[in-house]
Parts: C-alpha cells; structure tokens; sequence
C-alpha cells in the first residue's frame, strides 16, 4: 500500500521543467527589447514636446518684438516672461540647440535635439547632426 501511495506523488519530470524554462526564455526575449526601448522613446518624445514649447515661445517672441531672440534666454528675461524656464534634455540636463541666424527679415532659427532612438523615422526627424550618435531632431522656421 505504500508503494501505491509513493507512486502517485510524483512530481515533474526534468524534460518538462526544461520545457517550460526553454518557452519561459523564448518569451522573456521577445519582451526584452521591447522593455528596454520604452525609456528612450519616452525620452525622445519629450524632446519633442519640449522642442515645439519652445517654437511656441519663440513665435510669441516674434509677435510682441517683430524679430526672434538671438538666445533663448530672451524667453524666460522681462517683466513679462514667455517661459517660466528653458527646458533642458531629460537624459544629460544640457540644453537643446537654439540657433538664430539674422537676415533682412529676422525669422530664420533652428532648434535641434539629439534622439536616442535611432529607429524614429517621424516628422523633422533626420540623420545625426554633430554632436549627435543618433537621429536628430530639428525644426527649422524660415520664413
């Protein structure tokens, strides 16, 4: 009787232990990448944003003065402010690259970010501007 008792104790079998380790890592490499590029995406799409606050900062610039600010810092100066602060990068707190190039008319500028995700192919997305590794993004106003 307690050989019959014994007998319908049994547990898994090692083949079926390594059966389900082996789906267990198949699974855990297909999430894996997918985990682990959420961050930078994150990342990117705040430089976006950040990117086009500041294009809207710099419009509302360009209505009260007739001309754009030749540092970024004109946004957050005066009495009445346009921006509380710059916003700087998410990842290393640098800031973005404001360039402002005076002609006759005073509305030509670039702002640009670097991107971390250099699988981003979506709007003013372009290939790697110095100092960036990656893809850049850019919005460029010459009117």
């Amino acid at each position: 009787m307690l050989k019959n008792i014994i007998k319908k104790e049994g547990g898994f079998t090692l083949l079926e232990l390594l059966i389900v380790i082996v789906i267990i890592g198949i699974l855990a490499l297909l999430i894996l990448p997918n985990i682990t590029s959420a961050p930078k995406k994150a990342r990117d799409t705040k430089r976006k944003t950040d990117l086009t606050a500041m294009q809207k900062g710099l419009e509302e610039y360009f209505v009260d003065n007739n001309s754009y600010p030749t540092a970024l810092s004109a946004l957050t100066n005066g009495s009445a402010p346009i921006m509380k602060t710059i916003p700087t990068d998410p990842k290393n707190v640098s800031p973005y690259v404001y360039t402002y190039t005076p002609a006759n008319s005073n509305t030509t500028y670039t702002l640009t970010a670097c991107l971390e995700n250099d699988q981003d192919n979506g709007t003013d997305v372009i290939a790697p501007v110095s100092p960036c590794t990656t893809k850049t993004f850019e919005l460029v106003n010459s009117n």
